[in-house]
């Protein structure tokens, strides 16, 4: 597959960009688009067929399933259960934002992202054009624009090269303002814990949640 790259320089290059992406994802196809904090890979998170082609261009297996985005906090009550309440503290005080969760999923899903033992990783990115798709496609399965083993990359340049026979689109829209990926926090216990450090510190989201009597343990 020869993938095609869109700017989104204007108004109407990010219109005809949000449009091929959508229209892609649609039909099965992976696209590359950007994020607040790296440029990610995106596939239908309801198409197990788009998911393995999205594992299988990154090099991974079943046993590292992608976070899926939203484009709305309140879409992780259709993807996930159980959520504790200091856990809806952390969606309000950090999305949209570099912050993802693992949640107990919803049993209904019929979808296949791996083995995720019962889990999904949601969140819901800080960047327009990123929630622009996600609000035409419903959640993507999206994990950072890069072979496995290779530095996420932080603008089209770099994802192309790496991802560019393997995805149909890709969005354009320059440098990414983060450059780090997200920090993963698993909301499944009683207690937080970090599983990866990322763009918010352990002391940025305990500040959320000492107040609560519920500090994080840091595995990151």
């Amino acid at each position: 597959m020869t993938s095609k790259r869109y700017p989104t320089g204007t108004e109407e290059e990010r219109e005809a960009a949000v449009a091929a992406a959508s229209l892609a994802v649609q039909r099965g196809h992976l696209v590359v688009l950007p994020t607040d904090t790296v440029y990610g890979i995106g596939a239908d998170a309801f198409d197990p067929v788009a998911v393995r082609g999205l594992l299988a261009a990154k090099g991974r297996g079943r046993e590292m399933p992608p976070p899926v985005l939203v484009s709305a906090a309140t879409t992780i009550d259709a993807l996930a259960v159980r959520i504790p309440t200091w856990a809806r503290a952390l969606v309000e005080e950090f999305w949209p934002g570099p912050l993802t969760l693992v949640c107990h999923q919803q049993g209904s899903l019929q979808w296949d992202l791996g083995d995720t033992r019962g889990t999904v990783a949601v969140r819901m990115p800080d960047h327009e054009i990123a929630r622009e798709i996600l609000e035409r496609t419903g959640p993507l399965a999206v994990s950072s624009a890069n072979r496995t083993g290779m530095p996420a990359a932080t603008d089209a340049d770099q994802a192309e090269e790496m991802l560019g026979e393997e995805v149909s689109v890709v969005v354009d829209a320059g440098e990414s303002p983060g450059g780090e990926a997200s920090t993963i926090v698993d909301v499944t216990g009683e207690r937080g814990r970090v599983l990866r450090r990322g763009a918010l510190s352990v002391e940025q989201l305990n500040a959320v949640l000492e107040p609560l009597g519920v500090p994080l343990a840091d595995e990151g």
